[in-house]
């Protein structure tokens, strides 16, 4: 029995598999491939001197027809009367796995590395079972079955994903590397090689990666995928090119897409940025991001009014988000309708106090508009938030000055040149021209 027990152990490697988590090693596989005889006739002596062994034929002819259940009630009875003999245990294991009964598989397959720790095949599917929910537990089996099958590829793939899932980037990328270099076509195990190290912030050897992919396989999505992510990362011109190749072979992913229009806009290619916006939203309702999108796109080509429609659109689904508030009174303080401004600009502040831009643009609102004491009063509050400037000094001169408040203004005038260092030569002019009146003016009062 023990011999044939040893028999039964070896892998037949390559029924492995080529998802991210194969199939568990089939017993029957492990037992034909290295066994051949073993289904040729028997002698009927031979079934009665060795009846147990009739167990594990019938269990086998079970898993072979995928009759799990009577496979484990065949294969529980034969370890009743053997319970040292690890194959059955293996067997049992990939019985249960059969039926999704993780823990109990779990169970046996470690009673069978027990039994015998160098079943590499019991390591392997082991590690396999727990890798969905529990890639940490794995790691050990796999790395195990690393050990056991030093020339083997995808043991080292398979441990590569657990480390991975686990948070080991580092652990991951060096399986990766490995299982690569063992297999130096294995595009599976670049391509997450590439994704590791884009999360650990190496966007050109994840470049390297995903291009070994594509030489491969050109039209891989995931290879188009990683190479646009990697270009991008690396703020590389051709990342541009890579995102419309990646978008043609895979047209609905909306992320990819929303980021090749960010990528537009920040170049200046409005034209081609609206028109993507147009085809992700191509009967279906707007959603928020991509109506924020579509404003940044209209306020680039300037066209103030449809951008501000489409802001109006956006605050109806985001009511209390304040960044649309601001961005909608800041176009109506470019386009000098100053009630507007104010009313939306109130809006946000009143939303987002701390945020320092809304209140520049609120005062200059108030300056703009005529209103000179609210824009003071507005820098009040500015000036708590940093420190004010040359340029906010001359503001607030030119504010007192409207007011006839002749020594704040004086003061604020000289604050100004003071800070200034004769870097706006205009406004140093027309400051100094001031100062002159209003010190006349003071002394008129005295």
């Amino acid at each position: 029995m023990r011999k044939r027990v040893q028999r039964s152990m070896a892998l037949a490697f390559l029924l492995l598999l080529s998802a991210d988590i194969p199939a568990a090693f089939s017993a029957s596989n492990f037992q034909q491939a290295q066994n051949p005889s073993s289904k040729s006739p028997q002698t009927k002596a031979q079934k009665v001197q060795n009846p147990l062994n009739d167990l594990l034929d019938e269990a086998q002819a079970a898993l072979d027809k995928n009759n799990f259940e009577a496979a484990i009630a065949l294969l529980q009875k034969f370890l009743a009367e053997k319970p040292d003999v690890a194959f059955a245990h293996f067997q049992l294991a990939y019985a249960y796995t059969g039926l999704n009964r993780v823990d109990e598989a779990r169970a046996e397959y470690e009673r069978c590395i027990a039994l015998e720790p160098k079943m590499a095949e019991a390591q392997l599917n082991l590690g396999i079972l727990l890798l969905e929910k529990d890639p940490a537990a794995a790691v050990a089996p796999l790395r195990r079955a690393v050990d056991l099958m030093p020339s083997q590829s995808r043991p080292r793939f398979l441990l590569g994903v657990a480390l991975e899932r686990s948070g080991d980037l580092a652990g991951a990328a060096e399986a990766f590397e490995s299982a690569a270099h063992l297999n130096a076509g294995d595009t599976e195990a670049l391509a997450h090689l590439g994704g590791v190290y884009l999360r650990l912030k190496k966007p050109a050897d994840a470049e390297k990666r995903f291009r070994a992919v594509l030489e491969s396989q050109p039209k891989s999505a995931v290879g188009l995928r990683g190479l646009a992510l990697s270009l991008d990362a690396e703020g590389k011109p051709e990342a541009l090119e890579a995102y419309r190749n990646y978008l043609a072979a895979e047209p609905q992913d909306s992320t990819m897409r929303t980021r090749f229009v960010q990528l537009l806009v920040a170049n200046k290619q409005f034209d081609e940025a609206l028109a993507e916006t147009e085809k992700s939203a191509s009967g279906q309702t707007a959603s928020l991001d991509a109506l924020r999108l579509r404003a940044d796109i209209l306020i680039g080509q300037n066209k103030f009014d449809e951008a501000i429609a489409t802001l109006k659109q956006a605050i109806a689904l985001a009511p209390r988000d304040a960044q649309l508030h601001g961005g909608l009174g800041r176009l109506y303080l470019q386009k000098r309708e100053f009630a507007d401004a104010e009313h939306e600009l109130k809006i946000a502040v009143q939303l987002d106090k701390g945020n320092v831009v809304y209140w520049k643009d609120l005062t200059a609102t108030f300056y703009q508009g005529g209103n000179y004491a609210a824009a003071l009063a507005g820098y009040d509050v500015v000036d708590k938030m940093e420190k004010p400037g040359a340029g906010v000094w001359f503001i607030r001169a030119l504010c007192y000055d409207k007011l006839n408040q002749v020594q704040p203004a004086l003061d604020a005038y000289r604050k100004f040149l003071d800070l200034d260092g004769n870097q706006h030569p205009d406004q140093v002019w027309q400051a100094n021209q001031r100062i002159h009146v209003l010190e006349k003016r003071a002394e008129k009062k005295k």
